[in-house]
């Protein structure tokens, strides 16, 4: 991280098929990782027409924990554990790799029939080298769980999804340092991010802010000058996810939807997941074949 700056990062489209694309915001080439988040997208918001939906088929982690937090529309994850969750707004899905898991994620009924919008964000949050070969494990959070809370003046509506910050503690089962705020201001509304965690990011999902007066456009995320107190105003109405923590223990290999402190545990799971040797997901026949680059 760049200790005397911040690090403003533009969207990239990345494209999934079938006409739906996500705006990636982590790895890039300014910015790795944030605290021990090593990844980051930003999905929609996409109109799904009657018939059309998404249709994930079933892929391998390792070294990770995955989440997905929805601000419109509907997932139904089915993983290799047997657990099958929908996942609608406000509410979390935290699913830890650990040594290895296998999930889908699909638009289910009614939703696939009759169209529908989609509109969210997903990320993954690298593994403490500890942690890294832990046994997979899955939970979902309604949104009743999260703990939420108003600006002094009201006019910033909080809610803390995962991890500590402003003396606050969400129950999803992290096992770092680390935060991920959901912020909706009314126009005209300022908030301050306090220095109290190492590494911090802002993205814009709807709206435009400013940050200390420089303006922020919607879809980008700026990553924060460590030690920097900051004040963010919206003019018009406005969604922030706020996010960071602690830096992991050391650099991260990121290979398709493998994390790892080594290079050999990654071929180790490519090779694995090539021959066939991770759990299958239960009621899934199809999959998403290992790469070729």
């Amino acid at each position: 991280m760049d200790p005397t700056s911040h690090v403003l990062i533009e969207p990239k489209l990345h494209d999934l098929g079938d006409g739906f694309a996500v705006r990636r915001m982590l790895p890039s080439a300014r910015q790795r990782t944030v605290g021990p988040f090593v990844f980051f997208d930003h999905i929609g918001p996409v109109e799904f027409a009657p018939g059309n939906a998404v249709d994930v088929r079933p892929h391998p982690h390792i070294g990770l924990s995955t989440m997905t937090y929805l601000f419109e529309g509907v997932f139904r994850h089915r993983d290799s554990l047997g657990v099958v969750q929908d996942i609608r707004p406000g509410a979390v899905n935290w699913m830890t790799a650990g040594k290895g898991v296998v999930h889908s994620e699909r638009t289910p009924e009614p939703e696939r029939s009759s169209g529908h919008r989609l509109h969210g964000v997903q990320f993954w949050v690298g593994l403490p080298e500890q942690d890294a070969e832990r046994d997979p494990s899955f939970s979902h959070h309604a949104a009743t769980e999260l703990p939420r809370w108003s600006s002094a003046d009201g006019q910033v509506q909080c809610r803390l999804v995962a991890g500590q910050a402003f003396g606050k503690q969400s129950p999803v089962p992290v096992y770092s340092s680390l935060f991920c705020l959901d912020l909706q201001f009314q126009p005209g509304a300022r908030f301050e991010i306090p220095a109290e965690h190492t590494e911090r990011a802002i993205h814009v999902v709807e709206g435009e802010v400013e940050v200390d007066g420089e303006p922020l456009a919607m879809h980008a995320m700026l990553v924060l000058r460590p030690g920097a107190v900051v004040s963010v105003k919206a003019s018009e109405a406005a969604r922030l996810i706020v996010l960071g923590g602690e830096p992991l223990d050391g650099p991260r290999f990121v290979w398709w939807n493998f994390v790892s402190a080594s290079r050999d545990r990654i071929e180790k799971a490519k090779q694995d997941w090539k021959d066939g040797h991770f759990a299958k997901v239960p009621g899934e026949t199809e999959f998403i074949p290992l790469p070729e680059r």
